[in-house]
């Protein structure tokens, strides 16, 4: 896979070269088989620590989701500016939005955090998207309780959110659901590896349609 990479996030020859031998770096740490692996690589890359790869969780073939989620042209919902500010917007024809900022007049009315009236405000337009979740869990949770309820269906979860406040349960409760998604074992995770992951996968749909 290495002889022929390509990262659309490279945009000079110092750029890619720089990315290559990252990735052929990375490679031989963690291997280089599978589109898992890639995520993987470029996880590590994006935090400079090798163990990451060994707290990633893949359910439910999350990358071929991630990729027909694209291709039909999905909106990609992420839960702050930052991881907004991070995903690649080229590549795809998705339509890159937080959702932090809708239903504020509910969450201010009922002394409850954002996240939750946030997905009630969009739960139309969630089903069939991309949800990227960096870093609260509290977004998460309010994330699974809707899916479980059967109210939306996400064609894929990135949900990695980080902190010791309900972070590790949030996603494992993700992963007992029946939802492609990837997401992190224990407290760690954040907007790095959220971007990583989104990035990825939209390199790897770039690359096939290129």
């Amino acid at each position: 896979m290495m002889e022929e990479y390509t990262d659309i996030g490279a945009t000079t020859p110092e750029a890619m070269d720089i990315s290559r031998r990252s990735r052929r770096l990375i490679a031989e740490l963690i291997g280089d088989k599978t589109f898992e692996d890639s995520i993987k690589q470029r996880c590590v890359i994006a935090t400079g620590d090798p163990s990451v790869a060994e707290i990633l969780r893949f359910m439910h073939h999350p990358v071929e989701a991630g990729l027909h989620a694209l291709k039909k042209g999905a909106p990609i919902y992420v839960d702050i500016r930052m991881v907004e500010a991070g995903v690649v917007k080229k590549g795809h024809n998705s339509d890159v939005r937080t959702f932090i900022g809708k239903g504020d007049s509910m969450a201010s009315n009922q002394g409850i955090t954002r996240t939750r009236p946030a997905f009630l405000a969009l739960q139309e337009e969630l089903s069939g998207s991309v949800v990227v979740i960096g870093n609260a869990p509290s977004a998460l949770l309010s994330l699974c309780d809707l899916m479980e309820s059967g109210s939306i269906r996400p064609e894929l979860v990135i949900g990695v959110p980080v902190g010791f406040v309900n972070a590790a349960e949030s996603k494992e409760r993700l992963r007992e659901i029946d939802v492609p998604s990837i997401s992190t074992f224990g407290t760690r995770g954040g907007t790095p590896i959220a971007v990583a992951a989104c990035n990825e996968i939209i390199n790897i749909y770039a690359r096939s349609h290129s």
